[in-house]
């Protein structure tokens, strides 16, 4: 495969994914913790395989467990530097509104995607439950928020990507997973053949083009939240995503869900437009 038009060998990409997992709670973002969020890798837990068992305090002093589910579960991968998530919550919402009373919606607050002065990663668990009340409190989620500890088990266990989910059935299986949960229509889809009994139509769920370019409009307001550090860290690694980040801010009377793809469109438009103009001239 290429990133930005270099070749990166699959191989090296697994091998950055499989460091990245041992320095975990990273302070500052780099390319090879990006590249490892770009696809699901061979051993990650896929629809058939048993969740990994864990117990996890939530914000408002439950528990969520891997045993004992009297129905099925939602369980969606966060934090409050995340763009994707930050793309991904009011969809949530509006799926919790109308599959609450049949899933039970988590979102589990994980690592910070993208740490910088005002929200840094955490490195207590009073700090760690203090961003989980924020997270929770910024979405307006009606459902359970859910903690993982410093250390990522839960989150490494199912591969740390910044903004998965999984619907688990009731036995503890995992039946659908998705790389990013801003696809809203595809959480649907699953949440509805879990409900209704019927076979998913999908089981694995990849989208990661045009959910990254959903995304783009998020970024910029996300970093801002985040502070300047994280900004730089993101020019740092990944220039072309923050390029595109930052020109986004030209389109503020669009919602930022649609500032990705408009300015995709109007980028190809120009594009277009400078090829016909110089063949016209040559």
């Amino acid at each position: 495969m290429t990133i930005n038009g270099t070749p990166v060998d699959e191989d090296a990409t697994i091998a950055a994914h499989d460091a990245e997992t041992n320095d975990y709670g990273f302070d500052r973002l780099s390319l090879p913790l990006i590249l490892a969020d770009m696809r699901f890798h061979r051993g990650d837990p896929r629809a058939g395989d048993p969740v990994p068992p864990f117990d996890l305090p939530t914000t408002d002093g439950d528990r969520f467990r891997s045993t004992g589910l009297d129905k099925p579960v939602l369980m969606v991968f966060g934090s409050l530097t995340c763009p994707l998530t930050e793309a991904s919550g009011p969809g949530l919402n509006q799926l919790h509104r109308r599959f609450g009373d049949q899933v039970r919606f988590v979102a589990v607050n994980v690592r910070e995607a993208h740490p910088g002065e005002n929200i840094p990663q955490p490195h207590t668990a009073t700090e760690k439950f203090a961003q989980a009340r924020a997270f929770r409190d910024h979405h307006r989620f009606e459902f359970d928020v859910a903690v993982d500890d410093l250390d990522g088990t839960l989150h490494r266990a199912m591969s740390p990507k910044p903004n998965s989910a999984y619907l688990i059935d009731q036995t503890g299986t995992i039946r659908f997973r998705a790389q990013w949960a801003n696809d809203t229509r595809g959480l649907a889809e699953a949440l509805e053949a879990m409900v209704t009994g019927n076979a998913m139509r999908r089981e694995n769920l990849a989208h990661t083009a045009p959910n990254l370019v959903r995304s783009l409009g998020y970024i910029d307001e996300v970093l801002d939240r985040a502070g300047p550090q994280a900004r730089r860290d993101l020019w740092r690694s990944a220039p072309p995503m923050a390029a595109m980040a930052a020109l986004t801010k030209l389109l503020p009377t669009i919602s930022p869900a649609k500032r990705g793809p408009v300015l995709l469109a109007l980028i190809a438009v120009a594009l277009t437009s400078g090829i016909a103009l110089w063949l016209g001239l040559s």
